[in-house]
């Protein structure tokens, strides 16, 4: 699928498929097409090269209305002169349904998002969690093929999002729905998704399931966006059909292989694969120099510099804590450290 506005193209050949019943999530930074991607799915905009299927039916050149998709828009654009029965009825009412049976499809969404006692209010008598639910009610009145999501979290504060955030995985769940989510939030995305599709610069720069995107990253870019990476050069030692060994900055680790060839490469480093030692532990390990710490609540961060760079580590321990400057060692896990492609 390809899109173009005069010589800029946004969407540049992406393809992709998600299986019904599932939630899909386009994740990447402002620019790089998601949203874009989510309108030529709803009809919004019209593709200038590809096709796009909705249930087996090619729907490239069908208007938005016979596409049999929905969509929750980032600012919900509710009706601020209906109340909450009149906003959810109002897709069902314009598209012929006699007006009680408009209310009371209306009334069975209502219920089922636990909005019951609030029909007969307006969306400025509503907190944003519960607009936000208003504006999934309508979008399933019709009982769309696909549900579409724009950013719909943007609007709230930390704690509501991951409250509604939930609410949307639970809800997608119980119903089998299909659902197409639009966000540049790499925890809100790893949070509800059956499969994450990493876009940069208008292409996908990796798919798959959350897990494999965060332990297995294909390149730089993908493994700097999902999550924090640190990125540090090494040499691929020696290769065997089930194991490589990695040299950086003298030490020698063994990883998984990834069909690469002898030479120069980029690792990917989480933050939490890096442990701290305030003296030198037993196998291989780096000296390095505390240069910055933040407390959390629930974890540590910190920064230390050492012959591979500045690197960030993460511990999850709050017991212990270091003295700015502190001589310290690091050692590496054999999880969360990650030959990349490029």
């Amino acid at each position: 699928m390809v899109k173009c506005y005069g010589a800029t193209t946004a969407v540049d050949g992406i393809s992709f498929s998600v299986e019904t019943g599932t939630l899909a999530t386009l994740l990447g930074p402002s620019g790089c097409g998601k949203t874009t991607t989510l309108r030529l799915i709803a009809g919004l905009e019209v593709a200038t090269a590809g096709r796009i299927l909705i249930g087996g039916r090619e729907v490239t050149q069908l208007p938005p209305s016979e596409r049999n998709v929905s969509m929750v828009f980032q600012s919900y654009a509710l009706f601020p002169h209906m109340t909450v029965i009149e906003n959810v009825a109002y897709g069902p009412t314009v598209s012929g349904v006699p007006k009680r049976r408009a209310r009371e499809m209306a009334a069975e969404k209502i219920l089922l998002l636990g909005l019951s006692g609030l029909e007969r209010r307006f969306p400025s008598e509503l907190s944003g969690g519960q607009q936000q639910r208003v504006a999934v009610a309508r979008a399933l009145v019709l009982e769309p093929l696909v549900l579409l999501f724009d950013e719909p979290l943007s609007n709230l504060d930390a704690k509501l999002r991951r409250r509604v955030r939930d609410d949307i995985r639970d809800l997608q769940s119980r119903l089998n729905l299909t659902v197409v989510y639009v966000t540049h939030d790499q925890q809100e995305a790893l949070a509800i998704s059956d499969q994450v599709i990493v876009m940069a610069q208008a292409a996908i720069a990796q798919s798959g399931r959350p897990r494999d995107l965060y332990e297995n990253p294909a390149n730089v870019f993908v493994a700097d966006f999902i999550g924090d990476a640190n990125i540090v050069d090494a040499e691929l030692a020696a290769c065997s059909d089930d194991r490589v060994q990695v040299r950086l900055a003298g030490l020698d680790i063994t990883l998984p292989p990834r069909n690469m060839s002898p030479g120069p490469v980029k690792l990917a480093v989480r933050p939490e694969a890096i442990r701290l030692y305030r003296d030198k532990p037993a196998g291989p390990a780096l000296p390095a120099r505390l240069v910055k710490t933040v407390y959390l609540g629930s974890h540590m961060e910190y920064t230390v510099d050492c012959a591979l760079g500045a690197l960030f580590v993460i511990d999850r321990s709050t017991s212990e804590s270091y003295a700015i400057s502190s001589e310290l060692w690091i050692r590496f896990c054999h999880f969360g450290v990650t030959i990349l492609s490029d």
